[in-house]
């Protein structure tokens, strides 16, 4: 087996108009709201770059400029904490700063779907796997799941998508996907289905928003077939190369808890949790929380 090619770039698409928080989004763009004080973004770029990723291209849309802002310098505002000697709130904001020539930022014009915003992102991943990062879906655990599948990644090569279990009622609700052995921590795919009907569900694993994708999905996108709802969906992709042999698919099992932050109960619970495991604000949280319910 020919060595895999290191993942060196991340998608993050954040075209998405965030109704389902509106008014709060009317003028602030989803992703930018925040988890404790970072934006829900910036979590999912921090783990993407514990996981060694070298460059993120972020598919934006309308009304995004906020997202491009937050990952370049801020002179007035460093300055500032300089001449204050705010010495290690400094020191943060430039950890967190992606270096120059690190981020890309390309359009979706038109909201066509989840494949149709990763095809947008070809000409700057080139012929190369890459890491695919939904910004909804907080991956928060013991170790970075991007790390994980990375990891996998150099014996398995190929595709590998991250998945968790869910209860059995619930399957329905998800993109689920069948494997060889459901209790090992990476197993081989074996079929893929986008929220099928009660009762038919391949297993109880579904889909949780990490992928690591071969180049070779983009041509299956440009087809620019829609399927569900209308748009480009980048699952129907997906079934269509793992079809191929030499394209083969895993699941990377992730053990730690996720949060949908496209949801106000998942984005209520990640602030919860993540203040919670913070010394300088879980106990004092923790005893508010005790007293409020």
């Amino acid at each position: 087996m020919t060595k895999p090619k290191r993942i060196r770039k991340a998608v993050l698409p954040v075209a998405g108009l965030g109704t389902r928080f509106l008014p709060a989004t009317k003028a602030v763009p989803k992703e930018m709201l925040t988890i404790v004080d970072r934006p829900a973004i910036q979590h999912v770029v921090n783990e993407a770059r514990a996981a060694g990723i070298e460059h993120f291209v972020f598919v934006t849309g309308r009304g995004k400029s906020a997202i491009e802002d937050h990952f370049d310098h801020q002179f007035e505002l460093e300055a500032t904490l300089s001449a204050k000697k705010k010495t290690r709130e400094l020191e943060d904001l430039l950890a967190e700063l992606p270096a120059a020539g690190q981020t890309s930022f390309t359009r979706q014009q038109a909201p066509l779907g989840l494949g149709h915003a990763v095809w947008c992102a070809r000409d700057i991943i080139g012929n190369e796997p890459f890491a695919l990062l939904l910004p909804d879906m907080l991956h928060h655990g013991a170790a970075p799941c991007l790390g994980e599948m990375i990891e996998a990644h150099t014996q398995t090569g190929g595709n590998l998508i991250a998945v968790s279990p869910v209860p059995e009622d619930q399957t329905h609700q998800y993109g689920i996907v069948g494997v060889e052995d459901p209790k090992a921590k990476v197993s081989r795919i074996t079929s893929m289905v986008e929220k099928p009907p009660k009762g038919t569900a391949p297993s109880n694993l579904h889909i949780t928003g990490r992928y690591i994708l071969e180049p070779e999905i983009f041509d299956l996108l440009a087809r620019q077939e829609a399927g569900a709802g209308g748009e480009i969906q980048l699952t129907d992709s997906m079934i269509a190369l793992s079809k191929d042999p030499q394209h083969a698919f895993h699941a990377v099992r992730f053990d730690g808890d996720i949060y949908d932050c496209g949801s106000k109960i998942g984005f209520l619970l990640a602030n919860v949790a993540y203040a919670l495991e913070r010394e300088d604000l879980g106990p004092e949280l923790k005893a508010a929380l005790k007293a409020l319910v």
